[in-house]
Formats: structure tokens, sequence, C-alpha cells
């Protein structure tokens, strides 16, 4: 960049014309010119890349913005300069403010001061001015003239853009009355307010980063609350095989399932061989959403579940109370569960259930090799507090499989938007019922016939499932 000398610019602009008059040795004194040129010219390098070098050093906003007034002042051969910056409330703040004059500076500090209470006690209180951001600048400029009057500081400013949107304005200011705001000084302002506009981005991304990092990290803990709270296995329950897996689109879902013995509440430890015999609840749920806020949901429905099955009520009754305790907050939250309950007597392999508007499990007959759904009469979770939900039983014989499920296996959709829908999920699941022998193989392979269909679309809902086989 060819840079313009901002000292004394008529005395050397005097000496050059005494050199063509003769009026003092032409060659000495076109020597010395061309020796201020080239200190000015190293001046204004010098300055512009201690700024490069604090905009790549600072890790605080703070110490950079307290360069940027003097940077310009210095670059532009002004007496001071000032830094104002717009806040995200739409006041106008004095950030900084640096003068070697003492008495000027004092005079500047009021004069900004004055024109930023001015602006922020009218958009405070919402009365004429009004101002568009657009328009913000050539207000405050005005102002700051209007404040001045008849004194004889001169001031120019600049924008300082974050984005292509105003942040603020880069100020300088001089006393001297031949100061021209040439189109040089004009550029190297603008330069020193385009260093500042990168501190800026810098910085809010910085931040931007910083809470992306606490939100990684809370989710990381959320996951692992909810993973745990997730039964870590299937229990052993007498004549009965059984499988389950969930797996969330999101690090945190809002599908649910749960292992839950009539009893447990007499249990302690891992004493499942005491628990084999006595009935169990076979629990699967869907919370409307994801991330967190269905986490947390999910989270609220399996302790106030748990704590229902203690009193031991029929399956209608247990999803009655739930319903009732849970209104409040999921009319609150804005959100509702979609839930499947059943309890399984391994001495009489019945099923009893009750369905709050959940996908209806599959059911497998094997002396017939037939399909049925097994559902029930019932609204979701927190739609009514005075919602009422039905009783239904089956009976189950050797080799039956039942295959609970949640909307995220018939959501599933491919590259052109087709979903898996519920009778390729029977087709699928009567294949494996025919053909393999443990859930856990039947559970895999409906898991990957999806996942196949779905390519690269995987993961757009949560899947959970629960697959129980009788064995005996």
């Amino acid at each position: 960049m060819t840079v313009t000398p901002f000292g004394n610019t008529s005395q050397k602009l005097n000496t050059l014309s005494a050199a063509s008059r003769g009026e003092a040795n032409p060659i000495l004194a076109l020597k010395e010119l061309v020796a201020n040129l080239q200190r000015e010219q190293n001046k204004v390098q010098d300055l512009l890349s201690s700024l490069g070098f604090a905009l790549r050093s600072f890790s605080n906003l703070n110490q950079f913005l307290e360069l940027t007034p003097l940077m310009a002042a210095r670059v532009t051969d002004s007496v001071g300069g000032a830094l104002l910056l717009y806040k995200d409330n739409g006041q106008v703040r004095l950030e900084q403010i640096h003068c070697q004059d003492t008495q000027i500076g004092l005079e500047m500090r009021r004069v900004f001061e004055t024109v930023n209470k001015s602006l922020n006690s009218q958009r405070d209180n919402k009365k004429a001015l009004a101002v568009a951001e657009s328009q913000l600048s050539g207000v405050i400029d005005e102002k700051i003239q209007q404040e001045l009057g008849a004194t004889p500081i001169r001031i120019f400013g600049t924008p300082v853009l974050v984005k292509n949107i105003e942040r603020g304005r880069l100020y300088v200011f001089s006393t001297e009355p031949d100061y021209n705001w040439t189109h040089t000084r004009r550029k190297l302002t603008q330069l020193v307010a385009d260093q500042t506009a990168v501190a800026i981005a810098n910085h809010e991304l910085t931040v931007e980063l910083r809470s992306k990092e606490r939100q990684d990290r809370e989710l990381e803990i959320a996951s692992e609350i909810q993973l745990r709270l997730l039964p870590s296995k299937c229990p052993q329950i007498e004549g009965l095989q059984i499988a389950a897996k969930c797996q969330t689109a999101s690090r945190v879902g809002g599908d649910y399932y749960d292992f839950i013995p009539t009893n447990y509440d007499r249990l302690s430890g891992d004493r499942s061989e005491e628990a084999s015999l006595v009935p169990w609840s076979i629990v699967i749920g869907d919370v409307m959403g994801k991330g967190v806020p269905a986490g947390l949901i999910m989270t609220m429905t399996r302790g106030m579940l748990r704590a229902e099955v203690l009193n031991r009520h029929s399956p209608a009754e247990i999803m009655r109370h739930l319903n009732r305790v849970m209104y409040a907050d999921l009319e609150n939250s804005h959100r509702f569960v979609s839930m499947f309950y059943s309890e399984y007597d391994p001495i009489t392999k019945q099923l009893c259930f009750t369905n709050a508007a959940h996908n209806p499990p599959l059911l497998w007959k094997a002396a017939t090799d037939t399909i049925e759904k097994l559902d029930s009469w019932g609204m979701l979770i927190g739609l009514d507090i005075d919602s009422e939900y039905e009783d239904a039983v089956v009976q189950l014989a050797p080799r039956d499989t039942v295959f609970y499920y949640t909307d995220g296996f018939t959501d599933a959709a491919n590259e052109s938007g087709v979903r898996f829908d519920e009778e390729n999920l029977c087709r699928t699941f009567k294949w494996a019922c025919q053909h393999l022998e443990s859930p856990e193989e039947i559970l895999e392979y409906i898991f990957s016939c999806v996942e196949e269909f779905s390519g690269s679309n995987n993961y757009g809902d949560d899947m959970t499932s629960i697959v129980m086989r009788i064995s005996k």
C-alpha cells in the first residue's frame, strides 16, 4: 500500500516548493522529503502490523478494543480517536476513547456520553426517535456535530461492520485547521475498523463455541443418565425369552421402555431368581418430540409409573392414575406421552395390557402362523385429565412372539420419502418369527431391515423395541 504522509502537510509542500524555486539546495530538499515520506510510511506499517499482532494474540476482546482508538489516531495523524459500539438491546455505548490532549479528550468524552444518553433515553422511552439500524449512524453523526457546535474540533467516522451489519462506529478527531479527511486516511481508518470487526466476530465465535461445548457436555451427561435409567439387561422370567434395544435419533431421546417386577419393592440387589415366577410389567412409551425436554419427561414418566406399579392395580387403572398425576406437567410442556403397558404372568402365560394411543404391539401366533395386533381403547397421556383406559388380555402359547415398538420403525423413510410403514413391519416381523429362534436375532433382523430401507436417512426418529417369545 502506498501511504501519503500525515505530518505537517503544508510544511512539506512548502519545502518542495522552496526547492523548486532554488531557495535551498534542491537535491538535499528532495532527499529530505523522500526520507520523511519513508519514515511516515514505515510508521504506519509498523502500527498496522502491531494491530494485526494484537488481533492474533489477545484472547480478551476488551484488550484489543483499548487499542482501536489509539491506532486509528496514530495512522491518521489525528489528536484522538473513539469507538462506539451498538449493543444487542439497541443501546449505543462509548466503548473506548483516546486523546493526546487531556482537555480535548474530556470535551470529546462529554460529547459522546451526551449523545449516547440522548439516544438511549429516547429508545428506552420509545419516543419519536425510533431509529432504524440503517439510519442510526447518520443520526449519531448529526447529534455529535450539533453537540460540538462552534468548537474547533473536527470529527470523522467510519462504520464497524460485522458480517455486513453495522455494529458500531470508529471516529478520529483533530483540531488542526488544515486537517483534511483524505482518501488515504479514510482507507486507513476503515482498515482499523475492519480489524476491530474481525476481533468482535472472533470473540462471538469463541463464545458460541464455548457455549456449544457446554451444551455438548450437558447432552453427554443427560444421555448417560438416560442410558442408566433404561434397563441394563433384560429380566430372567420363567418360560420367557426377551430382548430389547433403544436407538435414539439424537443423544437424548424420548423413547422409553422398562421391566418392573410387581413385587420389586421387596427385592434388594440383583436377586432376579426370586422374581422369575412373579408377574412382570413390560412397558414401552414415546414422548412427543426429541432431545433433552423429551428425555426429561421420559425420566419423569419412568419414576411415576414405577410408583404406580406398587399399588397393584389393573393396567387400565394404573394408566388412569398415571395420566392424572402427569397431566399438569405435560400440559405446561405442551407434550404428550403414548404408552403400552402390559403385565405378563409366567404361571398362566397371560398378558394383560392397556394401550394409551401407542403403536399396538404385534403378536405372532405360532400355531396359526398369523399376526395379531394387541390393542385396547385409550387416549394419549396428558391429553385429557379424565381419560379412561380399557383392560385387555391375551393367552400366549409356546413360540408365540410379541413385538413392542415405537413409531420410529414405521415412520422411517427412504431417500424418496417412502415410509417403511406398518405393512412392511408386519411382513418383516412374520418372516423373522418363522426363521429365527431367539428374540435377539429377531430384534437385530428387524432393525437391519429398517436401516437398509432408509439408507442415509437413518435415525430420523428414535427406534425402540422389545421382543418376547414364549419358550415353553
